[in-house]
């Protein structure tokens, strides 16, 4: 049976520069918040990032929140979206180099294309095909199911302006979305090492409230 990520009975959030590494962690936010423009004057800076609605900060359960997880890269708060088919980050001001993040997903089918337009539109810079891997050989804490994090990277030429995070809605989770490097959060690598394997999968907001192609460069931590 599919793991979700959020409860059943639940109520119903990256910025960069060019050039200039920036991380996106989503703490701040409140459980199943709208992210919108909290990047862009609402509280976590202004740094001109917007995202779709639908876009949701979650946070664990382990510490008052719905959220499925366990071990995540930073903090207690991961991006999700539960109401669209995927969340679209836009950034007016633009950003080059590459992007990266974590992911834990239990989608078959998700991928993160990075466009030069708004709202996921005109020339596709790069693509990122992610695996469902989200409670492959977890360890530490034993309070979420989405407990496996992958992270993942790709450099493109030209200035990106939006990126379309896909996946299954409830079924995937992101953080530490970084600008400027390929390398989430310039590096930082969260528990457990397991990912090696890059290959799992996500249910994210946790049972009872607890519980042109252009050819770019890739890579996986």
């Amino acid at each position: 049976m599919k793991k979700l990520l959020l409860a059943t009975v639940a109520t119903l959030a990256f910025p960069a520069m060019a050039n200039a590494a920036t991380t996106l962690t989503f703490e701040g936010l409140g459980n199943l918040a709208e992210i919108g423009s909290y990047y862009d004057g609402g509280g976590g800076g202004n740094l001109g990032i917007v995202f779709s609605a639908g876009s949701l900060a979650l946070i664990d359960s382990d510490v008052g929140g719905s959220g499925n997880t366990a071990n995540e890269p930073s903090g207690n708060t991961t991006m999700i979206f539960l109401t669209a088919g995927s969340a679209i980050l836009n950034n007016a001001g633009g950003f080059d180099t590459g992007f990266s993040f974590f992911y834990s997903s239990n989608s078959a089918a998700a991928a993160v294309n990075v466009y030069d337009g708004l709202n996921a539109t005109g020339s596709l810079l790069g693509t990122i095909n992610l695996v469902r891997q989200f409670d492959t050989g977890c360890v530490g804490d034993p309070g979420g199911q989405y407990c496996n994090w992958t992270a993942a990277g790709v450099g493109f030429a030209g200035i990106a302006k939006s990126i379309d995070f896909g996946g299954t809605a409830n079924f995937i989770a992101f953080d530490n979305i970084t600008f400027g490097d390929i390398n989430p959060g310039g590096g930082a690598v969260p528990e457990p090492a397991t990912w090696a394997m890059m290959l799992a999968g996500f249910g994210l907001i946790g049972a009872g409230m607890r519980r042109r192609r252009t050819s770019v460069r890739v890579t996986y931590a």
